[in-house]
């Protein structure tokens, strides 16, 4: 693989443990990792200029549904809560198949890698018409990013008083069987690994209790990690309630869902006693607030959380519930949504901007990324603060307040994914295209 250099950068904010940060700095990229940062560094490889640059790790989407990339803003469910919403998409989803699953991964993906990502997770659970977890793999590996897919599942139906259809759900046998096949095939637990796979029952509200603790032991036996929704918005907790007797925090405790190998999506609606859970277990949380907003579910204690100790990172959760999915704008809205709460010092745009990078990294227990240190693995972004959002700026590294929206360059793994703000990698504009054609498609039939 080709040395790179960055040259010169503006200002580099490392995310390391003192929280360092430098001006005018050299970072030598060789064979995947960092492997020198100085001032004055020379190459025979290539040299990016990073003069005009603000220089970050790769930011990290801990939560993502890659294939509703396809069904932005349907109309329908624009302004319905959780459970409307999703009762309008499963038909639609249910249309799918592995060509919709691909395509859709491809946008998506190209859309988080132009706002910065590097590393994201991917809650892929319900398979129509043939379509597998292979599918969003191999459009991760066209795309080059760094890659954590989940074997989600969804087993009750309508006609057991679930929410999905029951053309939508699996056996639970089937489920478990698919699990094993998708991690011994695809998980790589090595460092500086592409792919790790996890294992991602839908939600409380969509499979039994038997598949949640079945999963969780899998998982444990297989080495990987855990991964739900979970304490969403009100109607999760009544329903929690209503079916389980407890709250959501104790349910995933009972089952065996929580401690440092399970992430949990949303967690909008956790209690003081629940926080204190996830943190003395070291429990992470997939913190979503775009997603939280346009469905009205209401805002994460993430201050709270924060403070307690547990384990935040950011997603961008699925584009029909966002309809976005650029994680640099959740990690505005994650800080101001914490001061429209708690006040306008509740949280900084460098504390945000850390939960994006080397928060996300902790929470997917990848301790190889998320830091701009020597040894840990090149995934970097570079941000041009000499254009208009940031002119003017008298802290160009407080990106969060007034910077660009997208990445001028973009390294994972130590490979350009995103150049002069073009994806590099495979043909963006065709995958449009190619998508575009399949939403006329799917409103055709239906």
């Amino acid at each position: 693989m080709p040395e790179i250099l960055i040259r010169n950068a503006r200002h580099v904010l490392t995310m390391d443990d003192a929280g360092t940060e430098t001006a005018g700095t050299d970072i030598r990229v060789r064979d995947g990792i960092i492997a020198e940062i100085g001032t004055g560094l020379t190459t025979t490889g290539e040299i990016v200029d990073a003069a005009a640059c603000v220089v970050t790790p790769g930011l990290v989407n801990t939560h993502h549904h890659l294939y509703q990339t396809l069904t932005r803003a349907v109309p329908g469910g624009q302004d319905a809560l959780l459970f409307g919403w999703l009762q309008t998409l499963y038909p639609i989803w249910a249309r799918f198949g592995p060509e919709e699953i691909f395509v859709s991964a491809q946008i998506g993906l190209a859309e988080l890698a132009l706002t910065g990502c590097t590393l994201t997770s991917d809650h892929l659970y319900l398979y129509p018409n043939g379509a597998r977890l292979d599918d969003s793999i191999a459009a991760a590996r066209e795309v080059g990013l760094r890659f954590h897919p989940t074997r989600g599942a969804m087993s009750i139906g309508e006609s057991e008083g679930g929410l999905p259809p029951d053309s939508l759900v699996e056996r639970e046998a089937a489920i478990l069987e698919d699990c094993i096949r998708v991690v011994d095939t695809f998980h790589d637990a090595t460092e500086g690994s592409m792919v790790r796979v996890g294992i991602a029952p839908c939600s409380p509200f969509s499979v039994s209790r038997d598949l949640m603790r079945d999963a969780a032991l899998l998982a444990r036996d297989k080495g990987v990690m855990l991964h739900t929704h979970l304490a969403e918005n009100d109607e999760d907790i009544a329903y929690s309630e209503a079916h389980f007797g407890c709250r959501p925090g104790q349910y995933a405790e009972d089952l065996g869902w929580t401690g440092d190998d399970v992430w949990h999506a949303h967690c909008v609606k956790l209690d003081a006693t629940e926080i204190d859970l996830f943190a003395r277990s070291r429990t992470g949380v997939a913190h979503c607030p775009c997603s939280n907003c346009r469905l009205g579910s209401g805002i994460a204690p993430v201050r709270a959380m924060r403070d307690a100790g547990v384990k935040v990172g950011l997603g961008v959760d699925g584009s029909a519930s966002n309809d976005a999915g650029s994680l640099v704008a959740e990690a505005r809205q994650a800080m101001l949504l914490q001061r429209v709460t708690r006040g306008a010092d509740a949280m900084s745009a460098r504390e945000a901007l850390r939960i994006a990078t080397r928060g996300g990294a902790e929470v997917l227990g990848r301790h190889d990324c998320g830091q701009i240190v020597v040894g840990k693995r090149a995934d970097i972004a570079l941000w041009d603060v000499s254009g208009v959002e940031s002119a003017g700026s008298w802290d160009p590294a407080a990106l969060l307040l007034a910077g660009p929206p997208k990445v001028r360059h973009l390294l994972v793994e130590g490979r350009q994914v995103v150049r002069d703000g073009q994806m590099v990698t495979f043909d963006l504009d065709a995958a449009i295209k190619r998508q575009n054609s399949l939403v006329r498609r799917l409103e055709n039939i239906l």
